[in-house]
């Protein structure tokens, strides 16, 4: 069995068995000795949800207050009328038939797909390509829209694509190790805000069951939800 490295080891020592105030969690990560890299800061939620019921489950895309801190490629699947101003906004390609038999034919190098709702037939024979690497324009995370300027300016900065896996658990990235103590806090709280509002309905109990704080390479911090939250959405 493959043993941790030093720098792991000590900063597991560190963190205690308990769940910290956010702020005295993100102040813990950044002193936990970690890698000359500039490492992903990450939320992870267990959400009191039954993903196995198709209107529990929880998907979407959030611009956070601080960004994420790392710009992504766009590509706009768009009428030829508006490929000049998707393009000005950042796109590294747009088009209708044309992008869509390139990607045919395997082309891959982009994070993020936009289309406008026109598209929308011709980019569905595109499922079986960006459908298993997440990359496939749906109005549930909010890569279809009519205005595609919008749509790439705010994908390119970083905006936030989420969705819970099948144990029910919402991983998200919320900025990188680099970024202040204040502003990793707002994303933190932002995304918190911006979930509780899509809490499903039939959803029975606690909807945040709970909430660790992590980088690349560190250890997971249990955060307080109190500190997360009003107390009357930790509630049972």
């Amino acid at each position: 069995m493959p043993k941790h490295g030093k720098r792991l080891r000590q900063a597991r020592q560190a963190v205690q068995h308990q769940a910290y105030d956010l702020e005295e969690a993100i102040r813990l990560l950044k002193a936990l000795p970690g890698p000359k890299f500039d490492q992903s800061v990450e939320l992870h939620l267990r959400l009191g949800i039954d993903p196995k019921q198709s209107d529990q489950n929880i998907r979407g895309a959030v611009s956070l207050p601080a960004g994420l801190g790392r710009p992504r490629t766009v590509v706009a699947f768009c009428p030829d009328d508006m490929v000049e101003a998707a393009k000005e906004a950042g796109a590294v390609d747009a088009g209708g038939e044309d992008l869509v038999a390139r990607v045919q034919d395997g082309w891959m190098a982009f994070d993020v797909a936009v289309a406008h709702p026109q598209m929308m037939s011709q980019v569905a024979k595109l499922g079986r390509a960006l459908g298993p690497q997440g990359k496939m324009p749906t109005p549930k995370a909010g890569t279809v829209g009519e205005d595609i300027p919008t749509l790439v300016a705010e994908f390119k900065a970083g905006k936030l694509e989420y969705r819970n896996d099948s144990g029910g658990n919402l991983h998200a990235v919320v900025g990188k190790m680099s970024f202040e103590e204040a502003d990793l806090a707002r994303n933190v709280r932002a995304l918190m805000d911006h979930l509780r509002r899509l809490r499903p309905a039939s959803a029975k109990g606690r909807f945040f069951r709970k909430a660790v704080l992590s980088a690349t390479m560190m250890p997971g911090i249990e955060v307080d939800l109190k500190t997360l939250e009003a107390p009357a959405a930790v509630g049972s």
